[in-house]
């Protein structure tokens, strides 16, 4: 397999007090995707020449490089054998060392913690949809994230997982034809079609109006390795908006079917095993992944009891 790896999930931690101006605390990170022999793309925000092995090697968030992550993956198990305890100030403050982070306009933030958004599932929490589904962050802004920190506060006895599918590897495997076909297209992002559908009509408009829809190449390149990869998702992408040409519409009627079947097509990428991992949380296990280059999964499996999630988003750039 080529391309970005997965994520990187912390299996221990050495706590100290976030002070201003003094070095994070130490962090001990794990492969989780056991699919390749060489990762030849983008681990987790670079954790630069860290060979996964029975004893994962201690890094401080100060040895994060912007190199491509080259290192041997072999065999890291997908369960933590110790997990973090990693207050909310050291989750926001290690994020940052990446970027800015950003508010969900729908989900909300901590009160005390701008950037912290607090994913909460309880018996009584209503039956959306959002996190079920394959997606990438927030891809109806004009600059997604370009990573997510994500902490278990609290996680259901059996279930919640989370699945992350690799989204430079479906598209290396498309057939050449698909990929020539998809090189020009660009698509349309919505936060109304997806967050804003169950408000009354006034409020989805508003939120609308707040984030117009977002247009981004169908196959995005990433700003660091120079990968190919694919840029679409069933959460949140509409529709291609420069589909309707001659080489692509013999007919007028050919217009919708043609586009739409295309679209799903590509969407249904990210449902193929051999491009996923899987990973099974416990409490204060943090994962860290690039949202550029992979789709997530929230398995909903857990009802009725207690999922509790804390993420943090950083702010991206603009994809080409």
């Amino acid at each position: 397999m080529t391309g970005a790896a997965v994520l990187a999930v912390v299996t221990d931690a050495v706590v100290a007090p976030v002070i201003p101006g003094r070095r994070a605390p130490e962090f001990t990170w794990a492969l989780i995707s056991q699919r390749a022999p060489q990762m030849g793309a983008t681990m987790i925000r670079y954790l630069d020449q860290v060979a996964v092995s029975a004893e994962p090697r201690t890094v401080e968030a100060s040895d994060f490089t912007l190199r491509p992550f080259a290192g041997r993956v072999t065999g890291a198990d997908p369960a933590c054998r110790r997990v973090a305890h990693i207050t909310r100030a050291q989750h926001v403050a290690f994020a940052r060392r990446f970027g800015e982070l950003e508010d969900h306009p729908v989900a909300g933030s901590h009160p005390d913690y701008p950037g912290l958004v607090q994913i909460y599932k309880t018996p009584d929490s209503p039956p959306e949809r959002n996190e079920n589904s394959w997606h990438t962050d927030a891809t109806w802004r004009e600059k997604p994230p370009m990573g997510c920190v994500l902490r278990c506060v609290e996680c259901p006895p059996v279930g919640g997982d989370t699945m992350w599918v690799n989204m430079v590897e479906a598209y290396a495997q498309l057939p050449e034809d698909i990929k020539t076909k998809i090189a020009p297209l660009r698509a349309r992002h919505s936060i109304e079609w997806s967050f804003g559908a169950p408000m009354p009509v006034e409020k989805r408009l508003a939120l609308k109006a707040q984030f117009p829809d977002a247009e981004h190449p169908v196959v995005r390149t990433h700003p660091e390795t120079g990968e190919k990869l694919l840029f679409v998702n069933s959460s949140f992408t509409t529709h291609f908006t420069n589909f309707n040409v001659p080489s692509n519409v013999r007919f007028g009627q050919d217009k919708s079917p043609a586009s739409s079947q295309l679209l799903n097509y590509l969407t249904s990428q990210a449902n193929i095993p051999e491009f996923q991992v899987r990973f099974r949380w416990k409490k204060n296990s943090v994962a860290f992944w690039d949202n550029r280059s992979t789709q997530h999964y929230a398995v909903m499996d857990y009802a009725p009891t207690v999922r509790r999630m804390e993420r943090a988003g950083i702010i991206g750039d603009r994809p080409f």
